[in-house]
């Protein structure tokens, strides 16, 4: 079952709206996506490095172009009048704070020194991505599999607070003074500045959500709500796939040359990434169940809980060890894995609604 094709109310309508040949097909145009990202970045002299050199603040602005484009559409369809709701949601609210920066991070630092042993540089990055908890593309993966809306507009929002607050105190504890209480060697420093922190969450998430709820407010003063859900959103939700497409191929096309440069060690970091995302996503998707969520707050807590922030893993990775590095490396598999994965477990999710109640469906 794809997303268009579940039933659901207007207001809730998939994010592809009406573009049912895109939905239905989605992996292949993902894939095709990455495809073309990393011949363009392989094959095109000097594309890369022009893209790269497009940016302000250490972010990319093509990127940030893309999910701006991406995560509007969807942000304008939250309902923030109902967001008291969810946040009295206390199962939720604790479990995904307990999952994010907890067990995630503390989980990926584990399966780093079990399948990197090895390779120090690699295993710092994939620690990094691990800190890094997922503010952005988590937004579609969650529509896409009909997800809890502003279940989560809060979880990605209280994400970006305790993103700000723990990220370079989660790096300090996983990087530098736990390896050396565990006797597992000298750790590594990570220099990055809170302000850095805050401001790839302004971007990344306070843009899209603030345009999201002005367009919702005032859509809704002047249509009304019926109007505004059945008449405009609708043709603004194709633009969020478009915007995912161009990001995919903007991202692939900035790192390729170094991806197909470098398929062993590429391997060597994917099997954790693999690792890592299906037990967060299914052990997630498990607990929602087994503590009385409804099929739309579980799926949108398995998808938070797996999801990274790659933008911030890299920015990171590469102005702390440099564009070269082993860690920035790592950082840019991190997408590579986790984009055609997440879309695999959107499907995963909409098979496993069918074991919710009914009126769940």
């Amino acid at each position: 079952m794809t997303p268009t094709q579940a039933p659901a109310p207007a207001a809730r309508s998939s994010v592809v709206g009406r573009l049912s040949t895109l939905d239905r097909f989605l992996a292949v145009w993902i894939l095709l996506a990455m495809g073309l990202g990393l011949g363009l970045g392989r094959l095109v002299p000097g594309l890369n490095d022009a893209l790269a050199e497009v940016e302000i603040g250490g972010i990319s602005l093509p990127i940030a172009v893309g999910l701006l484009i991406m995560m509007y559409p969807v942000l304008a369809k939250v309902r923030y009048d109902e967001l008291d709701v969810v946040t009295g949601d206390k199962k939720l609210m604790v479990s995904s704070l307990v999952i994010n920066w907890v067990i995630g991070p503390a989980f990926m630092f584990a399966l780093a020194w079990i399948f990197l042993p090895d390779l120090p540089e690699y295993r710092t990055g994939l620690i990094v991505v691990g800190l890094a908890r997922c503010i952005a593309m988590v937004i579609i993966w969650n529509d896409l599999a009909c997800g809890d809306r502003e279940a989560a507009a809060v979880l990605v929002a209280l994400n970006s607070v305790f993103q700000v607050i723990a990220f370079g105190v989660l790096g300090w504890f996983y990087l530098d003074l736990l390896p050396g209480r565990l006797g597992l060697g000298e750790g590594e420093t990570l220099d990055v500045s809170p302000w850095k922190i805050a401001l790839n969450v302004v971007i990344f998430l306070g843009v899209p959500l603030v345009a999201g709820f002005l367009t919702r407010r005032i859509g809704e003063q002047r249509m009304g709500r019926e109007s505004y859900e059945t008449k405009f959103l609708p043709k603004i939700g194709p633009w969020a796939l478009h915007g995912l497409l161009f990001t995919i191929v903007i991202l692939f096309a900035l790192q390729g040359k170094t991806i197909t440069s470098q398929p062993l060690d590429v391997a060597r970091i994917a099997l954790p990434l693999l690792v890592y995302f299906a037990v967060m996503w299914f052990g997630t998707f498990a607990l929602g169940k087994a503590i009385g969520l409804d099929y739309d707050r579980t799926a949108t807590l398995a998808f938070t809980a797996a999801g990274n922030n790659f933008e911030l893993a890299i920015a990171v990775a590469i102005a702390t060890f440099g564009v070269t590095s082993g860690q920035a490396l790592s950082g840019v598999v991190g997408p590579l894995i986790e984009v055609p994965v997440l879309v695999a477990l959107v499907y995963v999710s909409l098979a496993r609604r069918k074991k919710f109640a009914p009126a769940q469906q």
